[in-house]
């Protein structure tokens, strides 16, 4: 069943390979099984019969010296650079391919009212009422995904909260064609380790995939940090000069952005790469479609959701960290104060979860539902999952001597447990506090 394109106004990239039409997407699929244990059990007993009865094809192969090889399937992944898997040395039995698993979006099969409403876009036209119930509806029922955390429909429910715009194929392409980044040797030195024992993530996403993302985001941010600033031209300082002269009573404000603030001044004060950033990358490439989509999605993210994150001090994460002692202290004084008189602040155990909104935790389909719910109503609030985690382990935490260790690694994530706390400590954070959350990360 293919999957169309969401007609709210924004949408994925248009790669030119596939076609233009609305219901033409190919449906998500996947990594799928490539060979299973019976029909490799099945190939080599047919190899073992044909040797055995001394058949022509057997005899011929054993006479040459040589077997024959068929190259093996390697799973769907986002990279088409990866090595290939060793070949098998058994000759192939045609067999039966495995039906492909169905995640809700086929013939026959009930869609959810969610994936309803990002299929078929708002409602008369409606684009903020159908984005308040697309947020509901994120929270009431949540993203219908199998096992793995796969879904049909995730990556276009992210580029509709994120509000991100296609972005041509092309164009990401001439960022990976103009080869290593300044920080290609900081990429590489990171992304053999990105989520490196999760067998989910390495099926899916290869390093060679993860490389070229990375890389082309580096690029980006460095043409932007090397932009010349334009000087306003003749005209332009003719009518400044205007406003200058202007008495106050008639004059009207200017429409100037001021150079020294705002994102693009967060933006030239960024650094191309920091560590970290490999792993806040990984959810995006495995929930999309394909690296143009991710692209698009991370380099939104990084630059208009948390510059803050990837300055080279990276101040925003530690205003996070700061800011998780605090809520903690107001929602939890009893734990804030056990693990204060300890010595153990946000910043010796919290940074890798501010900084990667939780993705160092897995498993990662949770983590997929929590970004679900942390892109509806607003990254922020990854500062209040770190809080609402605490309290989950609170008995834990109050009866160890050594907190230490029990927060060396976090539990696996629970996103329904975790989003549903959430929720009830939003209603304790003060205001002031809470606009702090809001732009931590800025």
């Amino acid at each position: 069943m293919a999957m169309p394109q969401p007609s709210w106004g924004i949408g994925v990239s248009d790669a030119p390979s596939s076609p233009r039409t609305m219901r033409t997407l190919r449906k998500i699929q996947s990594h799928q099984v490539l060979t299973t244990s019976s029909a490799l059990i099945a190939q080599t007993q047919s190899s073992h019969l044909s040797a055995t009865h001394g058949t022509d094809t057997g005899s011929s192969a054993t006479q040459s010296g040589s077997t024959i090889r068929t190259p093996a399937r390697r799973p769907r992944s986002n990279s088409d650079a990866a090595a290939r898997e060793p070949s098998s040395l058994v000759a192939p039995v045609p067999t039966q391919r495995r039906p492909a698993r169905k995640t809700g979006s086929g013939v026959g099969i009930k869609r959810s009212l969610l994936e309803n409403l990002v299929r078929d876009g708002p409602h008369n036209g409606n684009t903020k009422q159908a984005l308040q119930e697309l947020k509901y509806l994120v929270l009431s029922t949540g993203v219908d995904a199998d096992g793995d955390g796969m879904s049909p429909y995730r990556v276009y429910l992210w580029l509709i909260l994120l509000n991100v715009a296609p972005l041509p194929t092309d164009d990401y392409l001439a960022l990976v064609h103009r080869g290593g980044s300044p920080a290609y040797a900081k990429i590489r030195n990171d992304t053999f380790r990105t989520l490196a024992t999760d067998p989910l993530f390495k099926r899916r996403v290869t390093e060679a995939s993860l490389i070229r993302l990375l890389n082309a985001v580096a690029w980006k941010l460095h043409d932007t940090k090397n932009k010349p600033r334009s000087r306003p031209s003749s005209s332009r300082r003719l009518e400044m000069e205007m406003l200058v002269n202007t008495p106050p009573s008639i004059k009207e404000e200017p429409e100037l952005e001021d150079p020294g603030s705002g994102p693009s001044s967060a933006i030239n004060d960024s650094a191309i790469y920091v560590q970290g950033m490999n792993v806040l990358c990984a959810p995006f490439l495995y929930a999309a479609r394909s690296e143009v989509e991710a692209f698009a999605l991370f380099h939104y993210f990084v630059t208009k959701e948390c510059p803050g994150y990837i300055r080279g001090a990276m101040d925003g994460v530690h205003r996070g960290l700061r800011l998780v002692d605090r809520c903690l202290e107001i929602v939890e004084p009893k734990l804030a104060a056990y693990l204060f008189s300890k010595g153990m602040y946000a910043e010796l155990y919290a940074f890798p979860s501010v900084l990667t909104l939780c993705a160092c935790t897995p498993p990662l389909p949770e983590v997929l539902h929590l970004w679900d719910f942390l892109f509806a109503y607003g990254p922020h609030l990854n500062i209040l999952c770190i809080v609402a985690q605490l309290i989950r382990m609170r008995d834990t935490l109050l009866e160890s001597p050594s907190p230490n260790k029990v927060l060396r690694s976090l539990p696996p994530l629970d996103a329904k447990g975790i989003i549903a706390l959430t929720v009830l400590l939003v209603q304790k954070i003060p205001d002031d506090l809470y606009a702090e959350m809001v732009n931590h990360a800025k």
